[in-house]
């Protein structure tokens, strides 16, 4: 009797069909697993770096790499950590998805933008199909013990998910010497070697958090930058037409897609650009949204020829220009040269690297000082510091970066005053051509 009653409960406690025998299985994480899984990439990397041998010899070794990241637009926009491309190549980012969804190719990945100090970049991936992109959700409303999902690749093992819960909120983390990153999410959802770069998510599947570090020192703590966060270095840095990798000479109004600031001498000059123009296509795609612009921008290539349709007095226009590396553009605004990489001799055999003056732009601090074309730039002295050497185009752009706008910066040049082929330096031409100059 007691057997049978056990059998009949049995009975009414088993799902009555294998459909509802698996729908029972599905828990809110599997839900939000389905949903955030095709979303999420594993990205390998490569580079090379200088070893230094025990008796001082220099070899060049190659270098891999390989971290997760997230699409967060369905143009091909990854979201992941710096330090995960910090090392790569050039040409030497790769991303592929879960196979597990179907999609088994495996990706070129282009760096659009980077900030160091906030451990986040920008990537770029193409098809001819859109990607699914996962929903940004807010840090602001977290919750202390409120359960979480995190996403990545740890130890190559590719696509995993570790479940927790939020153990803190506002931490501060020291990963370095220089690097300390503040404001982060603690989680006792697993982050290891590989998780870097991947998305932790509530259990609506909203992206909270980019996983970011963990404490080696420690078990079940791993931490994360909060979505919130993420979304305020996109708009103001990330996504911003000034971070482009390339460089056309012109601002513009986000709001009204109305031109601003055309730089003599730019492309967008050159090009026949002017102030007060309005945007309405960029390269193939038609401006009507802020975003739209942001990410029209962000996909053009230095050295590369677009098109641009501007409504100018009720007409339109369409001009042609080729964009500026950023670099270039950059020394080109704020000290208003373009140079090329150089070698004079000095004497007694010597050659040293150096950087030529191939154009001057009007009204500049460089023509303030009385820069010519075919200078020859050896020297930059920013004020309070040493002399610091030029050698090459990116070692100026690097310098003028690096300073902030104003500061008086000591130029060391040399000319050929005789025109005969010689660059030689006297008491005249050090106090003619010796700064200062103050940037832009």
């Amino acid at each position: 009797m007691i057997i049978a009653a056990l059998f009949c409960l049995q009975l009414v406690n088993t799902p009555n069909t294998e459909v509802e025998a698996y729908e029972a299985r599905i828990t809110p994480e599997v839900r939000v697993v389905q949903k955030v899984a095709p979303t999420v990439v594993f990205i390998t990397t490569e580079g090379v770096q200088q070893v230094q041998d025990f008796w001082g010899f220099i070899s060049v070794q190659k270098r891999q790499g390989s971290g997760s990241g997230v699409v967060i637009h369905q143009d091909g926009y990854i979201v992941t950590n710096y330090h995960v491309v910090r090392n790569a190549n050039k040409d030497g980012i790769r991303v592929t998805f879960d196979p597990s969804g179907g999609d088994e190719r495996v990706y070129p990945a282009q760096l659009i933008s980077a900030e160091p100090s906030e451990d986040l970049a920008l990537l770029k991936i193409e098809s001819d199909t859109p990607f699914q992109s996962i929903v940004l959700g807010t840090s602001a409303d977290l919750m202390i013990a409120e359960r979480v999902l995190a996403f990545g690749n740890p130890y190559g093992q590719t696509h995993t998910v570790s479940r927790g819960i939020i153990s803190g909120l506002h931490r501060e983390v020291t990963v370095s010497q220089t690097e300390t990153f503040s404001e982060l999410i603690q989680t006792d959802a697993a982050i290891n070697p590989g998780n870097s770069g991947g998305p932790l998510v509530n259990i609506n599947g909203e992206l909270i958090g980019i996983n970011t570090v963990m404490n080696t020192q420690a078990q079940n703590m791993g931490f994360a930058i909060p979505v919130d966060a993420i979304r305020r270095v996109l708009q103001e840095k990330l996504l911003s037409p000034s971070n482009a990798r390339a460089w056309l000479g012109y601002d513009v109004d986000l709001k009204s897609f109305k031109v601003k600031n055309v730089l003599v001498g730019s492309p967008a000059k050159l090009a026949g650009l002017e102030e007060g123009d309005k945007i309405i296509r960029f390269g193939p795609k038609p401006i009507t949204t802020e975003q739209e612009y942001r990410f029209a921008r962000l996909e053009l290539a230095s050295n590369q020829d677009i098109e641009i349709e501007v409504e100018r007095a009720n007409q339109k226009r369409v001009l042609k220009m080729q964009s500026w590396t950023l670099m270039r553009g950059l020394v080109f605004k704020r000290v208003g040269l373009e140079v090329e990489n150089y070698r004079i001799h000095t004497g007694y055999n010597r050659i040293m690297q150096c950087l030529r003056v191939s154009a001057v732009r009007e009204s500049s601090p460089a023509t303030e000082l009385g820069i010519l074309e075919g200078d020859i730039l050896t020297t930059m002295t920013p004020k309070g510091q040493r002399p610091i050497p030029i050698r090459s185009d990116s070692d100026l752009a690097l310098l003028v970066n690096a300073l902030p706008p104003g500061t008086e910066v000591e130029v060391d040049l040399w000319r050929d005053i005789d025109e005969n082929g010689l660059f030689e330096r006297n008491d005249d031409y050090s106090e003619l051509f010796q700064g200062p100059l103050k940037l832009e």
